[in-house]
């Protein structure tokens, strides 16, 4: 099963190939174009170095959220449009729990934070046994003080992964801390081993994803508020 994935959920365009669990190609870039202006250049490029053909892939993972309204929505796109366009499978994939596969490691929780504004943050938390990763709390979206103390009740040692900046403006309690920065952002590679064993959708049903937002966009609530009764 040869997986192309892509994660464009934060400032992070990464792209990667997945054949078997063995990654064959991983693309990151984290400064310079925007994600609807590197994403399709980007996979153009890792393409040309693997020598793979679009037509030997068997299937799409994508991040789904949540994370930035806009670069959810284009990654989903391009995903959606190259799954019709190449008649292959395609896979949602939770981008907190894609996240913990970054670190696959057993006796702590993994927090995997993502930046909400307005003083808030996406998280939720895992932990792995025996090969497998566990849901401890689902997704959710808190303040920075809830958080903390969500964190400290768990009772074993704490390792924040995601977009961190403002929790490290604080000072963390005691068995918390930052995952390293190689590791601690989306993986392409991440989101694909996430999505094995999902069965993919095919057909008119890879137009059926829809992002993972929680919340709603600042432009959505505006409205609301200027449109009451509507």
């Amino acid at each position: 099963m040869l997986t192309l994935a892509l994660d464009t959920a934060t400032g992070v365009c990464t792209v990667g190939l997945v054949r078997g669990g063995h990654v064959l190609a991983e693309y990151d870039i984290a400064t310079g174009l925007t994600h609807s202006e590197g994403l399709m250049p980007q996979m153009d490029q890792m393409f040309a170095r693997t020598g793979i053909k679009k037509e030997e892939i068997d299937r799409i993972a994508v991040s789904i959220g949540p994370g930035s309204f806009t670069g959810l929505r284009i990654g989903l796109a391009a995903a959606e449009a190259m799954a019709y366009a190449w008649q292959c499978g395609i896979c949602g994939v939770n981008t907190l729990e894609a996240m913990a596969y970054n670190i696959p490691v057993e006796g702590v929780v993994l927090a995997p934070v993502l930046d909400a504004q307005k003083g808030n943050f996406y998280t939720a938390f895992y932990t792995w046994k025996a090969g497998s990763l566990l849901e401890l709390q689902p997704v959710e979206m808190v303040d920075a003080d809830t958080l903390l103390q969500q964190l400290q009740a768990q009772g074993k040692p704490v390792l924040l992964l995601g977009e961190c900046k403002k929790l490290l403006e604080r000072e963390l309690p005691m068995g918390i801390s930052v995952a390293p920065e190689q590791v601690r952002m989306p993986k392409a590679s991440s989101v694909a081993l996430a999505a094995e064993g999902q069965e993919a959708l095919t057909g008119e049903g890879v137009f059926s994803l829809r992002p993972y937002y929680i919340r709603k966009s600042e432009a959505e609530e505006l409205w609301e508020k200027r449109h009451p009764k509507a």
